[in-house]
């Protein structure tokens, strides 16, 4: 196994034209689990923390560009307020160690469906800047997943970034794990509300072969509370409502069962946590609208 070290982008985007099989490594806390236990054994690892411009982030107006390798620790710390959900998803991520260590790329990178960053992304409509020697592009989130531990990269892109627009209303997220600390998860969920467009949008990961969004159930609640006038009036999402929604949320997974859990449990317990969050999230708006334009 050959160890490349760039010392800048362009020299990384060069080494990868070069060596398109070779395996990025940053926080590592992924890919050295493979190789540790021989599930991978890469020709060339691509070493890229000399390159500081991927430890950065940057909000601008209307949405934040995180650099691929910010470590959990640092999202939690300083874009709370910006990407709530991410943030709560980083507080789940394995030990103090690792969230200092692991950042979102490689989470991408990886593309597991049981990753803990993917169930806020794909609910924040999250982009992915990818880019090569021969340029660079965005790819939405809902197009990034393309199999188990596959994803939408050319064997010459690297991950510099990821583009996630700001909150504009709450966000929630939930997993379920065999124990309370460095655990893969059984299951997780992600909402997040989008008042400026009055959408809703779900992210469910370890519940199907890629990273997925329950579309089915966000177009229903979608309509519901259009319907209802619930973004105007701020009254309680009924529990009809909710159940339906979290029938439907249950519905688009396609789990297996493993050594975590039964396909069955996993589908109930989506199910549980998409009824939770709905609540948690719902209250909160219901609260911002009430200081803000006196809803009671």
């Amino acid at each position: 196994m050959d160890f490349l070290r760039p010392a800048s982008w362009e020299e990384a985007l060069a080494a990868k034209a070069e060596h398109p099989t070779a395996v990025p490594i940053a926080g590592g806390t992924d890919v050295m689990v493979e190789i540790n236990f021989d599930h991978r054994r890469p020709e060339y690892l691509l070493d890229l923390n000399r390159i500081i411009d991927l430890t950065e982030w940057e909000a601008g107006q209307d949405s934040v560009r995180l650099g691929a390798s910010v470590p959990y620790t640092r999202i939690m710390e300083n874009l709370r307020a910006e990407l709530p959900g991410l943030a709560l998803a980083s507080h789940t991520v394995a030990s103090p160690q690792i969230r200092n260590r692991g950042g979102v790329g490689g989470n991408l990178g990886t593309a597991s469906p049981a990753g803990d960053a993917h169930p806020a992304l794909l609910a924040a409509g999250a982009e992915v800047e990818a880019e090569s020697v021969r340029g660079s592009r965005l790819i939405p989130i809902d197009e990034f997943y393309t199999g188990v531990k596959r994803n939408a990269l050319a064997p010459d892109e690297l991950i510099r970034a990821v583009h996630i627009k700001k909150a504009d209303g709450p966000q929630q997220y939930s997993k379920v794990g065999t124990r309370n600390a460095m655990v893969i998860a059984v299951c997780a969920f992600g909402l997040a509300l989008h008042p400026e467009t009055r959408t809703v949008r779900t992210g469910i990961g370890s519940a199907a072969p890629t990273p997925v969004r329950a579309k089915a159930a966000e177009e229903f609640l979608n309509a519901a509370l259009e319907e209802g006038g619930f973004w105007d009036n701020g009254k309680i999402i009924t529990p009809s409502v909710a159940k339906q929604f979290a029938d439907l949320c249950s519905a688009a997974c396609n789990p297996i069962d493993d050594v975590r859990g039964t396909a069955s449990y996993r589908r109930h317990a989506v199910g549980i946590m998409a009824r939770r969050t709905l609540t948690w999230t719902w209250e909160s708006y219901r609260g911002t609208a009430a200081r803000t334009e006196g809803v009671a």
